[in-house]
């Protein structure tokens, strides 16, 4: 099973991208099933591409990292 430290280390990865357009990303917890739950937040959080952000952004760089990665998913 992944731990939230490994997935935490990936997420640094592809934070500075979403922090130049003043966004991050929180990790809420990580289920046995591999699945990622994350909060985006600051502008990430309103923005219209989000989705877009979490699908070929956050999810297909954690999925190519770590193939226990099922799926992430955006919670508020």
């Amino acid at each position: 099973m992944l731990s939230n430290q490994v997935i935490e280390s990936s997420l640094a990865k592809v934070r500075p991208y979403l922090n130049e357009d003043g966004g991050d990303v929180e990790l809420v917890r990580v289920t046995e099933e591999g699945i990622v739950e994350v909060r985006l937040v600051g502008s990430c959080q309103s923005c219209p591409m989000s989705i877009m952000t979490l699908r070929a952004g956050i999810e297909r760089s954690l999925m190519l990292a770590h193939q226990e990665v099922r799926r992430v998913e955006q919670v508020r």
